[in-house]
């Protein structure tokens, strides 16, 4: 049995420096390009930062010096596709309980591609 092979392509690297994070939510630059699979946050900032992707509501916070890994596509067993981060979806910060004061939060996506 042959297996046809998807590459994971990155995304430009996005950052959100310490001084744009606010108490409303801002955007990590720009929202996808593509179908993203694959997510990681780094969280450099000295303080808890809310993340949300529809800029309104809390999905999950990032402690100060810590990274999450959101990969929803890996271990994906259904028969009509995998799992996405919708193109056009932003990912959004916002500080908690109070301002940082110095680093950046990173956010890196990958995204699958099929050249059969």
């Amino acid at each position: 049995m042959s297996y046809l092979s998807v590459r994971a392509l990155p995304e430009t690297l996005r950052t959100s420096g310490f001084a744009a994070i606010t108490n409303a939510y801002v955007a990590i630059g720009a929202a996808f390009t593509s179908q993203v699979h694959f997510l990681m946050l780094v969280n450099t900032t000295d303080v808890l930062l809310h993340f949300s992707l529809n800029g309104v509501n809390d999905h999950f916070v990032l402690p100060a010096g810590s990274q999450m890994v959101l990969d929803v596509a890996s271990n994906n067993t259904l028969p009509g596709g995998s799992f996405l981060f919708a193109k056009n979806t932003s990912v959004f910060v916002k500080q908690t309980l109070g301002a940082p004061s110095l680093g950046t939060v990173y956010l890196s996506s990958f995204y699958g591609y099929n050249p059969y």
